[in-house]
């Protein structure tokens, strides 16, 4: 099952990075599919980099650049990385709707439809990630 989902993430990834696209949408789909599959052996800073990507992207409307260049922020102001809960339900959308989507717009469309839905989800943990956040940019 893993494998399966994996070669999913591939093709996708292989579909983003080609469009070299100004926004980066690439950096949407990796914190995405990394909160959406994270488990108890996920790394807590993959967890952390992945939830406070999809906060800048959905809530602060930060493009996939920007959120890359906050990663690249984060990594460099290394700070104790929380435990998050992880929600049975990881959003209504999976990365099989977003292949299933025509690619150009009606594709970049579902990739965001699937970062709302799995930033929706962790939604106990909103405040937790929105405080981390606020620490690097203050």
């Amino acid at each position: 099952m893993q494998n399966s989902v994996n070669a999913k993430f591939h093709e996708l990834a292989y579909y983003t990075l080609e469009l070299k696209d100004e926004y980066f949408i690439h950096q949407c789909i990796v914190d995405a599919y990394t909160a959406q599959t994270a488990n108890e052996y996920t790394k807590s800073i993959s967890l952390t980099f992945a939830l406070a990507g999809l906060y800048l992207l959905i809530e602060k409307n930060y493009t996939g650049k920007e959120v890359q260049n906050f990663h690249t922020l984060m990594s460099k102001n290394k700070k104790h990385w929380t435990t998050f809960i992880l929600p049975e339900n990881r959003g209504e959308i999976t990365i099989d709707a977003v292949l299933k989507a025509s690619e150009g717009k009606e594709r970049n469309k579902m990739i965001m439809i699937w970062c709302t839905s799995i930033w929706n989800a962790f939604s106990e943990n909103h405040t937790q990630i929105r405080q981390i956040v606020e620490g690097y940019i203050e």
